[in-house]
């Protein structure tokens, strides 16, 4: 994995939480802006994944590959789901729900990241 990438994902994840939030706050629904800030979030986690993939081919791997790997294929469905599910939700909950994936990645991303290098754990 790659460390920038890994903290990128994470901040752009928490930015993105804080927006929903003030949205949810200010009881406004979930817009087309929350929907392209999640397909750029997403568009790193793909980013991720790749990267991932590459390291492990080329004979990187995590000792527990398996749950590595679990765990990278739910943090790329993650904000598809919920931003299909705040897009039906045309209350001021659609951005919660946003809020609620975009603050689960980094504590994802930590794990993966502790898969990745036991050392950090």
């Amino acid at each position: 994995m790659v460390e920038a990438l890994t903290t990128t994902i994470e901040i752009a994840s928490l930015l993105l939480a804080g927006w929903c939030l003030v949205s949810t706050v200010r009881d406004r629904s979930m817009g087309v802006g929350h929907l392209v800030a999640m397909a750029l979030l997403e568009l790193l986690l793909i980013g991720q994944v790749v990267v991932s993939t590459v390291l492990m081919v080329g004979g990187e791997r995590p000792e527990e590959t398996i749950t590595f790997i679990a765990y990278l294929a739910t943090v790329v469905l993650i904000p598809p789901a919920c931003a299909l599910w705040g897009l039906l939700e045309r209350s001021r909950w659609g951005p919660a729900v946003i809020a609620f994936a975009c603050l689960i990645l980094p504590v994802m991303m930590v794990r993966l990241d502790q898969i990745w290098n036991p050392a950090l754990a």
